[in-house]
């Protein structure tokens, strides 16, 4: 059975829309009624692309969010620092008030959590190559667990931001930075 051809222009508008929405009333008032209203579209043009407002707004982070950067700076540190100071960019959006909803209507649409955890991979993988090129130097013995080192670098982002209501400062992710270097090298961290 043919489909309707993709409108790359029309997903774009409501996108686009969704974006801002999300950002300025967060996901929780986020209504796909008005997405369609800011995109100039009608309501099924929304319906026809998405199951529901979990999965519009995975496809929405995965469009906008700001990219995780790969550097490649020759040492793990300098490389753990560009990549916790992008993971800050998203962290400190003003999105993230409502990703407590988002994550709750995950389970209810398992589209939208598999579209979200392959994100969420996505957005990891600079991590995971920062990783293995400093095993490969020498730098790191073995190769650690990448999920454990992302829970470990992401983690107290999301629990200060978003638990802890407070900023992200550079001095702060200088040190989450020096943190997570020194447990993966087996160094001691300067205060």
């Amino acid at each position: 059975m043919a489909g309707r051809r993709r409108d790359p222009e029309l997903e774009g508008r409501l996108t686009a829309a969704a974006w801002s929405l999300l950002q300025s009333e967060g996901y929780d008032a986020l209504k796909l009624t008005e997405v369609a209203a800011r995109a100039q579209a009608h309501r099924t043009d929304v319906y026809r692309r998405w199951t529901g407002k979990a999965q519009l707004v995975v496809d929405v982070l995965a469009r906008h969010l700001p990219p995780v950067s790969d550097p490649d700076t020759g040492t793990l540190r300098s490389d753990l620092r560009a990549i916790v100071e992008d993971f800050a960019a998203s962290w400190s959006s003003s999105w993230v008030d409502g990703l407590m909803g988002l994550v709750a209507d995950l389970h209810r649409d398992p589209d939208a959590e598999l579209g979200f955890r392959r994100m969420a991979e996505g957005r990891g993988e600079p991590l995971r190559n920062a990783i293995t090129r400093a095993v490969r130097r020498g730098e790191i013995g073995e190769q650690p667990d990448l999920s454990l080192v992302g829970d470990l670098i992401e983690g107290p982002l999301m629990h200060r931001r978003m638990l802890g209501r407070q900023p992200l400062t550079p001095e702060y992710l200088d040190a989450l930075a020096a943190l997570a270097h020194g447990v993966l090298t087996g160094t001691t961290v300067a205060p």
